[in-house]
């Protein structure tokens, strides 16, 4: 979602919606504009103070696409009360503006939000730590694809960086659920990030027809523009480029990818842009096994500059709240290199005080559970075996098998906890905070 286009709903600042007063806008696309949301007086527990409200036209004032809109409006909403995950944006409420005084506002939908501090395509380039900002957004897809989802467009202006500089997928009123191989999803598409396939879809009465590799797609785009800072189809205005993937699709054109895209992510850019859908890489999840190899690779670094938006994007490469850190073994501060495994670190969070990171996540209030991945299953087994010294999860993989959860189940008994098996926001806190 773009802050510079204009705004497809204008709601008045100071305004009222439910519990929540209306702030600045944040930014507006094709079909909603996003203020910024202050909480006004008490409200349920873990509801937050700020929000983002996501404003849709779907009253009976909206002209045109009113029935369109509120399709995509119950579509997201639907989706966000049905999967969690730390990488995924966090819906709190959704509420209906009933205000016949206002007419241009009464019947909208309203979805409360976690706020972000700032869309991916509003991070200058180069982007600071671009392997963890693809291996956070990697993992978010990984989640959707083991779920049976299709995101359906994936672009910067849907990846949203936390305060904490943590990375969240947004944006899901194209998200489809598959049914066997496919899924429908509204006959929607944004250019540069569509697959060949899309170019001529099949349509009917139910959407068009998507499957997952249009996401492993639209992240091999992404990592192109991240990495390289160009688009991978050669142009200069978005009818060229739409051009040059016609003939790359029908093979009158091979794939040329800029020189600046580092030698580590080449295959796996190649890998996911190849113009037949099943010779791509079959989904997020071996997509991710990939992105971790190469995020991991060593780069060369330059000095962090010591101002604020430079501490908050360099803890991308963290993704945990706190910016200030010691290694647990040397007392040194650390904040020149991020912690690992081997080497757990104290660091400050602003909510809950001193506590321990290796470096993976930065959760302490989201659920895991077994069958969960990504770096905050990670998270939890190097905090198990590195600053605990229980190893049953043998290998650091991010896969909450059952290794993991009868390793958890030994470290709650140890804590007095329940032995539930599952990771909650009290087994975080005794996570971070005891060895």
């Amino acid at each position: 979602m773009s802050s510079g286009r204009p705004h497809t709903v204008t709601v008045p600042k100071g305004y009222r919606i439910g519990r929540w007063e209306v702030g600045e806008p944040l930014g507006s696309g094709a079909f909603a504009t996003v203020h910024a949301g202050r909480r006004v007086g008490e409200g349920p527990a873990g509801l937050p103070r700020r929000a983002a409200l996501k404003v849709l036209p779907t009253g009976p004032r909206a002209r045109g696409r009113r029935h369109h809109v509120r399709e995509l409006a119950e579509r997201e909403a639907d989706f966000l009360s049905r999967l969690h995950s730390p990488r995924l944006i966090r819906m709190y409420e959704t509420l209906t503006v009933d205000d016949p005084d206002h007419p241009e506002l009464d019947g909208a939908t309203v979805l409360v939000l976690e706020r972000a501090e700032r869309s991916l395509d509003a991070v200058p380039r180069p982007v600071p730590s671009p392997g963890a900002v693809l291996r956070q957004i990697c993992e978010a897809l990984a989640h959707l694809h083991r779920a049976g989802w299709v995101h359906g467009d994936l672009k910067p202006a849907n990846v949203l960086l936390m305060p904490d500089g943590s990375v969240r997928l947004a944006d899901f009123h194209t998200a489809a659920e598959l049914e066997g191989t496919h899924a429908w999803a509204p006959a929607f598409t944004t250019p540069d990030y569509t697959p060949p396939e899309l170019l001529w879809p099949e349509t009917d009465a139910r959407g068009t027809r998507i499957r997952a590799g249009a996401d492993v797609w639209a992240f091999g785009v992404l990592a192109h523009v991240v990495l390289a800072g160009s688009f991978p189809m050669p142009g200069g205005t978005v009818e060229a480029r739409d051009d040059a993937l016609t003939r790359y699709a029908r093979g009158a054109e091979e794939l040329r990818l800029s020189p600046g895209l580092p030698e580590e992510w080449r295959d796996i850019v190649r890998d996911c842009l190849a113009p037949a859908h099943e010779h791509r890489i079959a989904d997020a999840a071996a997509l991710l096994r990939r992105v971790e190899r190469a995020a991991r690779t060593p780069r060369p670094r330059g000095r962090l500059r010591p101002v604020a938006v430079a501490a908050v994007l360099s803890a991308l490469e963290i993704a945990s709240s706190g910016i200030a850190y010691t290694t647990l073994r040397s007392g040194t501060p650390a904040a020149y290199s991020p912690p690992t495994c081997e080497r757990p670190a104290v660091f400050e969070d602003a909510t809950y005080g001193r506590a321990f990171t290796a470096g993976q996540n930065g959760t302490w209030d989201f659920t895991v559970r077994q069958g969960d991945g990504g770096g905050q299953v990670r998270e939890v087994q190097c905090l198990l075996g590195h600053l605990h010294g229980i190893p049953g999860p043998g290998h650091l993989h991010g896969t909450f098998d059952p290794p993991t959860r009868d390793a958890v189940i030994t470290f709650q008994r140890r804590s007095g906890l329940p032995p539930t098996g599952t990771v909650d926001p009290a087994t975080w806190r005794a996570l971070r905070r005891a060895g």
